[in-house]
């Protein structure tokens, strides 16, 4: 029987590195349905304001936090071992969970712009989260096709995985920095004419920017891991890295 090239030190930490980001991804998307709830009406799907709400909500849980979570399956020390193929399939159903996840929190978003006549993509943000979108669909269909389906080359699979590494850590970033600026922009509109304008830096004002600093942070370890860190699977024998799709037996 197999067993992981790591020392028991080394598991332990990689453990406690997993509990840390598991936590901060779900404190993560609870402040933003806290805040969508306490101090901006809550949440409905009929046009208004609080159907806005879903949209933060579902971005950060779809385009960051699952996102991240699926773009670490291949460090989990179990897929070290074994067939990669199911790890594959997970690693699919995780990004695709992901990207419904983002495309109802663009619809929430439209929707909400077309039924109070606010014009469509003229922000920064707006740009930055449609570019992350975009490259998400893209990157999970060039996943599908090469590295699942099994019709690929080895050759080809080589020369792509570093650009497919690549587009994953941008398409994090781009959803990280979407996020943010979404969280600032939210608040200047929302507190621009309050009692408590944004540049007094009201309690609502001071979770929303806690939250995205969470988000930074959870997104930044995230690509330490993925990145720099030394909990990378082992390259896999030529055989194996080339598994059918509906291998028999597996």
């Amino acid at each position: 029987m197999k067993s992981l090239p790591w020392s028991g030190m080394a598991l332990g930490r990689f453990y406690l590195f997993s509990l840390v980001l598991g936590t901060l991804g779900s404190l993560c998307v609870l402040f933003t349905i806290y805040w969508a709830q306490h101090w901006r009406g809550g949440f409905r799907w009929d046009g208004s304001s609080r159907m806005f709400n879903w949209h933060p909500v579902l971005m950060v849980a779809g385009m960051v936090v699952l996102y991240g979570a699926a773009s670490l399956v291949y460090r989990l020390p179990q897929a070290w071992l074994g067939p990669k193929l199911p790890w594959k399939l997970l690693h699919a159903a995780l990004h695709l969970a992901a990207f419904v996840l983002a495309v109802l929190g663009l619809v929430a978003v439209f929707d909400f712009h077309r039924h109070n006549h606010i014009a469509h993509l003229y922000s920064l943000h707006s740009w930055l989260g449609i570019a992350a979108v975009a490259l998400f669909a893209c990157q999970w269909f060039l996943g599908f096709a090469i590295f699942l389906l099994p019709w690929a080359s080895l050759w080809l699979r080589s020369v792509l995985k570093p650009l497919h590494v690549f587009l994953g850590a941008t398409i994090l970033s781009l959803s990280t920095a979407s996020v943010i600026s979404g969280i600032n922009e939210k608040l200047f509109f929302s507190l621009k004419n309050a009692t408590a304008p944004y540049s007094s830096l009201p309690p609502e004002a001071r979770f929303a920017n806690s939250t995205g600093m969470l988000v930074v942070i959870f997104g930044v370890l995230v690509l330490y891991v993925l990145l720099a860190s030394s909990w990378k699977r082992p390259e896999p024998g030529l055989l194996s890295d080339r598994q059918p799709l509906l291998q028999e037996g597996e």
